[in-house]
């Protein structure tokens, strides 16, 4: 399995993908989340100038946050830097659109900006709307300014099976966030492979598999619920969690699919961020510092059931055998997001994974 690496945008970044091509990993991913990261575009366009082999992501973006030409223009911009070496990962905007307190957008909102982000990022022509107004656009000048001529891999953010057959329609691969269940993985490989087969694609398109989630190692006789563990996974639990206080009160809650703990924790973090489920403002209460490390007096929600499920934390023997399972399941490339020293956790997928 390949390894690769998603971090936030932040100035120094690119020192962190000159690191991690020397260690080999085969891709190094930016979150695009506005109103909490930096922009992962500036940023990423100082990794390519930085790197010359390791593949570039933005992992992932959404037509909520940006028009199909002005995505273009940014993929094309960083491909002109870094030919045969972008991809570009496209999703609802779960994240992204709630951190602002909106919805994400649909998954058929999300098949038409990815045709359309491929087909001007090969060159072509599209129809852009704007309410009643369609007019046809491309880019009007290409080469040193954009690149068209150099493939751009495309994957399709996906914990179900709509967008999995968004991806299968459109010929792409495939991210999934803290999925480490090998029966999801089936189910969503045959989403795809499915509407795959209703609609012609590129046979030379990429349909490659990536799950993001956190890697701790144990030392010999560490507690595999210790503090360092609990800080190591602290922010995809705790990902999952805020989702969870978000969503509370919907009609068909994520919260409802919990067993008890886990709902409790739910609780007791909309009562430690001072908000409830129905609070118009809950997004500027649940959301600072996400995906960053966790706060010590915030271990206590980083419950074992919860790590066991979205993380990796083992020796180094249960974590082969487990990366081997998914392996099985289909899966390309195991992207961790480190945020205690991830150099270090970086060196360590390394190891583990050659």
């Amino acid at each position: 399995m390949r390894a690769g690496v998603v971090v936030t945008a932040h100035p120094g970044v690119e020192d962190l993908a000159v690191q991690a091509e020397e260690l080999g990993l085969h891709s190094f991913w930016l979150n695009d989340t506005p109103m909490v990261h930096g922009d992962p575009f500036i940023a990423l366009a100082l990794c390519a100038k930085a790197t010359s082999r390791i593949r570039l992501g933005i992992g992932v973006t959404s037509p909520a946050l940006r028009s199909a030409p002005a995505a273009a223009s940014a993929f094309a911009s960083l491909n002109a830097l870094a030919p045969g070496r972008i991809i570009c990962g496209i999703g609802t905007g779960n994240t992204a659109r709630r951190t602002l307190g909106m919805r994400p957008t649909t998954a058929a909102t999300m098949e038409n900006f990815t045709t359309a982000l491929q087909n001007l990022c090969a060159g072509r022509t599209i129809e852009y709307r704007e309410g009643d107004r369609v007019r046809n656009v491309r880019f009007l000048h290409t080469g040193a300014h954009a690149n068209t001529a150099d493939p751009i891999e495309f994957v399709v953010a996906a914990l179900g099976p709509k967008a999995a057959a968004v991806a299968g329609r459109r010929g792409t691969g495939l991210i999934s966030f803290g999925l480490l269940d090998p029966t999801a993985w089936q189910a969503l490989h045959d989403a795809r492979r499915h509407a795959a087969h209703e609609t012609p694609r590129n046979p030379d398109s990429r349909m490659d598999s990536y799950v993001v989630t956190a890697l701790h190692m144990l030392d010999e006789d560490e507690d595999p619920r210790g503090d360092a563990a609990r800080d190591a996974t602290g922010h995809i639990v705790l990902s999952l969690l805020a989702f969870a206080a978000d969503t509370a009160a919907d009609a068909h809650a994520f919260a409802d699919q919990l067993g008890p703990e886990e709902r409790e924790a739910v609780r007791r973090l909309l009562d430690r961020r001072g908000t409830t489920a129905t609070a118009p403002d809950r997004h500027t209460k649940l959301y600072p510092n996400y995906l960053e490390r966790i706060a010590p007096e915030d271990r206590d929600l980083i419950l074992p059931s919860l790590m066991d499920t979205l993380a990796l934390v083992g020796t180094h023997n249960d974590l082969r055998a487990r990366i081997t399972t998914l392996e099985q399941a289909g899966i390309d490339e195991l992207l961790i997001q480190p945020v205690i020293d991830p150099p270090t956790e970086m060196a360590q997928l390394a190891k583990l994974l050659t």
